[in-house]
């Protein structure tokens, strides 16, 4: 009877602190702030990265007759797919490269933070 009481009282603790608003560290929020500044980067590189393939794919099914009788114009998509695809991670780069300069004395001031603590 003593035990299932206090179960009780562990499975209500454990929901309290599902309710309890989180208390946030430095490093959660240097965490965060490195997300955000990554996140935009990243979408772009996976969403232009697989246009790209995609378009890449058409031209390639075009120049192999495929879904048409169309060689040269699956040959000019193609080019333009690898182009895309050459052009990604460089975009991407830059566009990291901005949100790092774009956030770095709020990361810098924040790491030094936790590191003096």
């Amino acid at each position: 009877m003593n035990t299932d009481r206090e179960e009780q009282k562990k499975v209500a603790e454990r929901i309290l602190r599902s309710y309890a608003p989180k208390e946030e560290n430095g490093a959660d929020a240097l965490r965060r702030l490195d997300k955000k500044v990554r996140l935009p980067a990243t979408l772009f590189g996976w969403l232009f990265g697989c246009l790209a393939a995609l378009v890449l794919g058409v031209g390639m099914c075009l120049a192999m007759e495929v879904i048409g009788d169309l060689f040269v114009l699956g040959i000019v998509i193609g080019c333009v797919g690898i182009a895309m695809a050459c052009v990604t991670y460089p975009i991407y780069s830059a566009i990291l490269r901005s949100r790092r300069k774009k956030y770095a004395s709020a990361v810098e001031t924040l790491g030094r933070n936790i590191l003096s603590e």
